[in-house]
């Protein structure tokens, strides 16, 4: 019988957002949450995001996706471009991307903007994952309708054994984005539903900072 979600109750206890505490800079404080997160024995892969995109159908489509590098230059991931991610974002390069630390009580949501990285950062980080990866990346075509498990697998196989003994080479269609934030916003949970909620929105080079209601 399926359980009554109406009765889930969770009171959010482990923190405060002030604005007191906060730095004037947003990456600082993304930066520090980070940190913590991946620091944090009940957080596993603090990396995993939540990525949403929307292409010209203007249907959104969300996502989880690992990050692999963040600056004040931005947020970048990899991907194949052209699964259906790749297609929303060639069509409109704009995102949402957002991290939920539950056990720290902590989300940050993050609007953007995307370019793709050079080829010669795809390639360098392209041939710096683990070789399953790389035979992965040539074995999927992400997105597609295949006919079954096994096809992956033998495409896999044949894969494996064209480039035994060879470097892998990194496809044409594969490589990373960078996200350009011009929105963050800091959710700290609190008792209540009274949550903090701190917006920082870019104007020219400075940014912006709100308090939202929760």
């Amino acid at each position: 019988m399926q359980k009554d979600l109406k009765d889930y109750r969770k009171s959010y206890e482990k923190g405060e957002l002030l604005e007191s505490d906060i730095p004037r800079d947003p990456f600082d404080l993304f930066e520090s949450w980070f940190h913590l997160a991946d620091e944090a024995d009940s957080v596993e892969e603090a990396n995993a995001m939540s990525i949403s995109t929307v292409g010209k159908d203007l249907w959104p489509r969300t996502r989880v996706v690992l990050l692999k590098s963040f600056s004040r230059e931005g947020f970048v991931f990899f991907t194949n471009y052209e699964s259906q991610k790749g297609k929303d974002l060639q069509e409109n390069p704009k995102c949402c991307i957002s991290f939920f630390w539950p056990s720290l009580e902590k989300q940050v949501i993050i609007t953007g903007k995307v370019s793709k990285l050079s080829e010669e950062e795809s390639e360098e980080y392209f041939h710096s994952r683990p070789r399953g990866s790389q035979l992965g990346a040539n074995a999927s075509n992400q997105s597609s309708v295949i006919p079954s498990r096994e096809y992956l697998e033998n495409r896999l196989q044949e894969l494996e054994d064209k480039f035994e003994g060879q470097e892998i080479p990194k496809p044409d269609y594969w490589g990373g984005y960078n996200i350009k934030p011009v929105r963050f916003e800091f959710w700290q949970g609190r008792e209540s539903r009274l949550h903090d909620r701190i917006q920082f929105t870019k104007e020219a080079q400075n940014w912006n900072i709100e308090r939202l209601a929760p």
